[in-house]
């Protein structure tokens, strides 16, 4: 039962794009890299997701409580941009880097972070925005070739076949909006979810220097201590 409606599904295709001729063709081409743009950023987003998060928001709990080795530790067993990010600010201030530099590691930090998010993003854009033009193209080109056929029956006009030219015309149009409507709401939904993130690196990020701000001594990576008066320095970094 399966194999006879993947065949169904498989002989319907091939029927439009006989039909819509290569522009058809070449959407059918944009929507299966449009997929597989979307899908391998679903497992992206995936991996980066809702548990991954919880764990930062956690160390940094942990850190807030001056829990500074522990918490730097636990991060280093996350995976993802936000941990990557967080962590950069965890390790600069146990590393007792001058804050300026800190902040500047971890802006770059979330620059690469947040790049490769948005990696492949331009694909599903540029899908989005010429499915439809190309669809309309290929109604266009659909519209002339009935309006030849007309001419050329002269006086004798069959309208079921200048209809059936017409509706083939407009095959391309709505293959085009098919093609283009479902990259537009997937990149609408991945631009969202790349913000939410970057406002979380921006917040936690922030939250663990000034963490260090507010604490007296601030322990080392060796565990030596940070002066006062460098652990302070933190809390006015930014």
């Amino acid at each position: 039962m399966e194999d006879a409606s993947s065949g169904g599904v498989l002989a319907g295709l091939i029927g439009i794009i006989e039909l819509g001729g290569p522009v058809v063709a070449l959407l059918v081409f944009l929507s299966v890299i449009g997929l597989a743009v979307i899908f391998a950023k679903m497992w992206q987003f995936a991996r980066v997701g809702g548990r991954n998060r919880r764990r930062v928001e956690r160390a940094v709990y942990a850190w807030d409580e001056g829990r500074f080795t522990e918490a730097a530790r636990a991060l280093r067993t996350v995976n993802g941009p936000l941990a990557n990010v967080v962590s950069t600010a965890m390790d600069g201030v146990l590393e007792r880097h001058d804050p300026a530099l800190v902040r500047e590691q971890v802006e770059q930090a979330a620059l690469n972070e947040l790049a490769s998010l948005r990696s492949f993003l331009r694909i599903l854009e540029a899908i989005a925005q010429a499915a439809p033009l190309l669809g309309l193209l290929g109604t266009v080109l659909g519209m002339i070739e009935a309006f030849q056929t007309l001419e050329s029956a002269g006086a004798q006009v069959d309208p079921s076949a200048l209809a059936g030219g017409i509706w083939v015309a407009l095959l391309t149009t709505a293959v085009g909006l098919s093609v283009a409507i479902p990259a537009a709401l997937s990149l609408y939904w991945f631009d969202g979810s790349i913000e939410r993130e970057k406002r979380l690196m921006e917040s936690l990020s922030s939250q663990v220097m000034t963490a260090a701000g507010s604490r007296p001594q601030v322990p080392g990576r060796q565990g030596q201590e940070a002066t006062p008066a460098r652990a302070a320095s933190f809390a006015h970094a930014r």
